[in-house]
C-alpha cells in the first residue's frame, strides 16, 4: 500500500536532518528550544531560515523524527522558508512513518508538500545513486533520530546514503542530534562475515555515537575502501549536548522513530533486549511495552525471581503475563518479565539481556530456543554469543569475551567524536 492511500498523512508535520562539521551555528538560545539544554542541528539551520541550503538541489533523507523544537518537520519548515527540497527519501517504516518493521511506503508524491518521495529502504548504494541522479540532487541532507544500537537500520541508511552521494559527487549534510541513550559504547564488535542490513560494517552493538559522529567515522574508516569517501561532508552539531546526557534530560519532544519504539525507555533497553528477536521468545511486539516485556507460553515466576536475585545494576524484573496482538504468539497467553529501569545511569542493557538469556535457557531448557535461522548471530555480530550460551558460559564469561574489541573500538572512535 502506498502512502497516497493514507489520507491522514496530509496533515503530518514531521522531520529529520543531519549535517557535518564546518557549518556556522546560531546562538543556541535563539534557536527553537522548548525545554532542555540540547538544540539539534536542524533547529540551528531553521533559525537561520535554512539559508545554508539556499540554491542547493537538496534531497532529504528523513522520517517522522526529523522535527524542530516546535514539532514541525524539517521538510515542511524548509518549504515554508522557500528552500524546497527536490526530493525526499524514506528509510524503513517510511518517510512519514506508517509502515511496520521490515516495511516501507513505496514511491509517491508527499500530499503536504508535493515533493517526490523515493523508497530508500533496502536500496543499494547504486540504486540510491540512481534516485539522486533522477531527482537532480546535489546535496543530501540526513536527519533521522537514532537510538544507539548497531542493528537499528537508520544508521545503515546513513551509510548507504553517503556511499551513493560519493558515487555521484553530491555533498552530504548531517543535522546532528544527541544520542538518546548517552555516549558510552558497549557490547561486541560485528564480525564482517556476519554483515547484513542490520549491521553493514564493524562497530560495536551499542556504539555510543551521534549520527554526525558516525558519518565522520564512516567517511574515515569504511568509505575510502568501499567506493570512495564523501568529498564534502558537513555536520551541523547539536548545541549543548553532552555524552552523559540521556533523552529524558533534554525535555525535547519524543517522536517514536519506529512503531515499536514508543518511548525513550524503550530506547534504553533496546541495544540489549532486541537480542530476543533472535530467539523464539516474544520480544514484546504486539504489546504496549515492546522490548520491555519478554516471554513465551509456559514461562512463569521463577524467571523474575532468578533475575532479581542477580541484583543487576539499575534494573528490576517484574513477573508479567501478556498476549501479543501481532508478531510471535499472537493471542496466546505468555509468561515472562517486564523490565523496569530503576537507574538509567547504572543500567547495562546488554549485560542485562545476556543475563536474561542465560537464566531463561537454564530454567526452561524445553522452551528457550534460538530462531532456526540463527538470526541471533546477525544481531550479536557473530556466532560467539550463541555458542557460548549453548556451551553453558556464565554471564561474566560472555560479557568478558568482547572487552578487548570494545576497548579497541572506543580508542578508534575518539578522533571522530564531536562532543565531550
Amino acid at each position: 500500500m502506498t502512502i497516497g492511500r493514507r489520507g491522514f498523512l496530509a496533515a503530518s508535520a514531521l522531520g529529520t536532518a543531519v549535517l557535518g562539521a564546518g557549518v556556522a551555528s546560531a546562538d543556541p538560545s535563539k534557536a527553537f528550544n522548548h525545554g532542555g539544554g540540547s538544540v539539534p542541528g536542524a533547529d540551528v539551520l531553521a533559525q537561520q531560515g535554512w539559508s545554508a541550503l539556499a540554491g542547493k538541489r537538496v534531497g532529504v533523507v528523513s522520517n517522522p523524527t526529523g522535527i524542530l523544537g516546535d514539532g514541525t518537520h524539517i521538510v515542511d519548515s524548509m518549504v515554508a522558508a522557500g528552500v524546497k527540497p527536490v526530493a525526499a527519501f524514506g528509510p524503513e517504516h517510511g518517510f512519514r512513518g506508517t509502515s511496520q518493521a521490515g516495511g516501507s511506503e513505496g514511491d509517491y508524491n508527499d500530499p503536504r508538500t508535493g515533493i517526490p518521495v523515493y523508497d530508500a529502504y533496502g536500496a543499494t548504494a547504486t540504486k540510491l545513486a540512481g534516485m539522486y541522479t533522477k531527482a537532480g540532487v546535489d546535496t543530501v541532507v540526513f536527519d533521522i533520530a537514532d537510538v544507539g544500537a548497531r542493528f537499528y537500520t537508520y544508521i545503515w541508511t546513513l551509510y548507504t546514503a553517503m556511499k551513493a552521494a560519493a558515487a555521484v559527487g553530491a555533498a552530504v549534510v548531517v543535522l546532528d542530534r544527541g544520542n538518546p541513550i548517552g555516549g558510552e559504547a558497549d557490547g561486541p564488535m560485528l564480525d564482517p562475515a556476519f554483515s547484513s542490513g542490520i549491521g553493514l560494517k564493524p562497530i560495536v552493538q551499542k556504539h555510543g555515537m551521534t549520527v554526525g559522529e558516525l558519518a565522520r567515522y564512516y567517511n574515515g574508516e569504511f568509505l575510502p575502501s568501499d567506493g570512495g569517501a564523501v568529498t564534502s561532508l558537513s555536520v551541523v552539531q547539536a548545541r549543548g549536548w553532552r555524552r552523559d546526557q540521556f533523552f529524558s534530560e533534554t525535555d525535547r519532544l519524543w517522536v517514536p522513530p519506529s512503531p515499536n519504539m514508543p518511548t525513550e525507555r524503550t530506547a534504553l533497553v533496546y541495544p540489549g533486549l532486541c537480542l530476543f528477536e533472535g530467539t523464539i521468545l516474544s520480544e514484546g511486539r504486539g504489546t504496549t511495552r515492546p522490548f520491555e516485556t519478554i516471554g513465551a507460553p509456559n514461562i512463569d515466576w521463577r524467571w523474575s525471581e532468578a533475575l532479581n536475585a542477580m541484583q543487576l545494576p539499575g534494573v528490576r524484573f517484574r513477573e508479567a503475563y501478556f498476549a501479543p496482538t501481532f508478531s510471535k504468539f499472537v493471542g496466546q497467553a505468555c509468561g515472562g518479565v517486564q523490565v523496569h529501569i530503576t537507574d538509567e545511569r547504572r543500567f547495562e542493557a546488554i549485560r542485562s539481556a545476556v543475563a536474561m538469556i542465560v537464566t531463561c535457557k537454564q530454567l526452561y531448557p524445553g522452551i528457550f530456543a534460538w530462531r532456526p535461522d540463527n538470526y541471533i548471530d546477525k544481531l550479536s555480530g557473530s556466532a560467539r554469543l550463541r555458542t557460548m550460551v549453548d556451551a553453558g558460559a556464565s554471564v561474566d564469561e560472555v560479557v568478558g569475551a568482547w572487552q578487548a574489541e570494545l576497548a579497541q573500538f572506543r580508542q578508534r572512535r575518539r578522533q571522530y567524536l564531536l562532543y565531550r
